[in-house]
Order: C-alpha cells, then structure tokens, then sequence
C-alpha cells in the first residue's frame, strides 16, 4: 500500500481523491494528506476526506507516512515540486503536462531516476479498453503497414473558466488547447507508432476565454515517415475518436462520454472494402487505473508502462507545437 499526498485541490485534484475514497477504497493507494494554498477553500474537503492539511509542500514531504505526491498544480510548478519530491525520496505523480519544455522534463525525470523512485504522468487515456485493444492490434501487425493516425478530442467542459484562471493563461497552457486535450493525443500517438519528426500546427480563438485560443489543429509527421493529423476544441461539444490506417485495413474508435465519465466506446475495424467489424468496449475508471498502476511500481511491483523517452519525448513534441504556433511554419521535434 501506498501512502500518498494530493498536491493541489482543484477541479481535477478533488476528483483524483474521490476515485479512491468511500466506496472507492484501493489496495494499492490510500491518500493521506492534501495540499493546498488556499487551506480556508480546502478545509471543508479534507475534513470530509479525513486527510492532514497544509498549504505547503514541505511539510507532506517531511511525513514519514507519505510514499509519494500527487501534483495536480498550475503547469508552471510542476518541474521545481518534482525534483523537491524526488529529492526528499518521494515517488512522484504529475498530472499532465509533466512541464513546458523538453529541458525541464528531462530534469524531473534526471530528478526521479537519481533519487530511485518512479515518475508518474496524468495519460489515463492509454488505459482505455478500446485503446489497448488498439495497441495490441498494431503490435500484431493486423493492419499491414501503418500509413496515417488521426485523432480528435473535443469538449466544451471548461468554456465557462474565467480569464483570470490558470488553465486560461497563454503562460500555464499555450497552444490553445495543447495542455488541456492535445498532449494526451500526442502521447496517444507516441505510443501507438513511436517518434514524431515534425509539426505543424495552427490555432484559433472562437468562444472561450483562452488566452491562447480554444482551437488547435497538428499536422505531423513520424520518424518512420507516417502521417497524422489531431484536432482538439474546447468549446464544442464532446467529440473524441481514434483512427489508424494500414496497408491491411483500419480502426477508428469513437468514444461516447469523456474518460472522467461512464461510457462507452465502439471500435470499427476494416479489413477490406465493406468487410466491417463492430465491437463495444465499456469504460473503465481510467484515472484510478493509471495510479494503481504507478503505486504498483512505487511499492516494487510490475514496472510502470511509461518509458523515460515516452515521457519527455511527448513534451519535446508538445514544445515543437508551441514553436509552430508561434512561427506560421513546420517545426522539428526535439
């Protein structure tokens, strides 16, 4: 069992806690603590929870009791906690991104690789029934060659945000919706087909109050020379699917909830013109599959399935997008 503090008690932070709360208890994580800077905004939701609270760091690392921290804190901070947990021996969890550029990623993870304990990162979307189903089809070659991937996840759950929040500031999240849905994309992309060479993106500001728009579109291109493309919009309705095209068919995967709710997802295979093939895969609670995963690995189990190279490789990418953005012009990764 691993014990564990929740570093920041937003939106996203209270619902991490609540998967493994009441009824949700785990074997392998059980949150002990909560920190926040706004300890009178917090207070209330520790109480309920039966956490410790305080509004620093510091004191949940110098808990003996404490394991590990899970941060879910403005973009910007996540590379000096990371290495301020791994230093005081802590595993450490971070929401995704694991930061704004490749140098400060691959800091925390010489952080977490130095100190001996495990870095986690906020990608639940690979723990996707349909989304493995998807994996294992690639690594069996089932669809030939693979040519192009495309993907889309649009939803309109934080249009409301005022301007002055964090997650609307062109600093904490740019590239329009890059932080919010972009980054699991590419990390979804990293996995399914390896290295990316190039971007090209482009963005565009219509109904939020981002910053730095609400709308982007990636044009990419794999090391291997395979094509993909991915959309993300944060003031439309929901819309996510997955698709790869092979020289022996295709799979698309359309998703009819967001992964934080109940659902369910189709998978349309192709092997040939009308030769179709159906299956549904039903959610899972994705979030608390990827911590269980990482407390796993923290307490010597199975090893966490993100590599070093996956999780600073997607945010060399996610650095080439914002050099795209701010360019007009195609961009290398890395």
């Amino acid at each position: 069992m691993i014990n564990a503090a929740m570093v920041g008690l937003g939106w996203w932070g209270r619902y991490i806690v609540g998967r493994f709360s009441g009824e949700n208890e785990s074997q392998h994580l059980r949150f002990r603590r909560v920190v926040d800077i706004d300890t009178a905004a917090a207070a209330g939701f520790a109480d309920d929870h039966g956490l410790e609270l305080s509004a620093d760091l510091g004191t949940a690392l110098a808990d003996d009791v404490i394991d590990a921290v899970i941060i879910a804190t403005p973009n910007s901070l996540h590379g000096t906690q990371i290495a301020t947990a791994a230093a005081a021996q802590k595993h450490v969890f971070c929401e995704k991104p694991l930061d704004l550029s490749h140098a400060a990623a691959a800091a925390s993870l010489a952080a977490c690789n130095s100190a001996g304990v495990v870095l986690g990162i906020g990608h639940e979307r690979r723990f996707e029934p349909a989304m493995v189903a998807v994996k294992q089809m690639l690594e069996a070659g089932a669809l030939g060659t693979v040519m192009h991937l495309e993907a889309s996840f649009n939803h309109d759950k934080l249009v409301d945000l005022p301007a002055d929040n964090w997650r609307a500031s062109a600093v904490e999240a740019p590239a329009a919706s890059l932080t919010a849905t972009g980054v699991h994309m590419t990390d979804a992309f990293l996995h399914f087909h390896g290295e990316i060479e190039t971007v090209y993106a482009l963005t565009g500001n219509w109904a939020a109050n981002f910053q730095s728009g609400d709308l982007l579109s990636v044009q990419l291109r794999f090391k291997d020379g395979a094509t993909g493309y991915i959309n993300s919009i944060l003031s439309s309705p929901l819309f996510s699917y997955f698709r790869v095209f092979g020289t022996k068919g295709w799979i698309q995967v359309s998703d009819s909830s967001h992964p934080s709710e109940p659902g369910v997802s189709t998978m349309t295979i192709c092997r040939g013109e009308g030769d179709l093939e159906t299956r549904e895969f039903q959610s899972i609670d994705t979030v608390r599959a990827n911590l269980e995963a990482f407390a796993i690995a923290a307490a010597g189990g199975a090893p966490y399935p993100f590599s070093g190279a996956e999780l600073t490789g997607n945010i060399a990418v996610f650095e080439a997008i914002c050099a795209s953005v701010e360019s007009g012009a195609p961009e290398p990764v890395g």
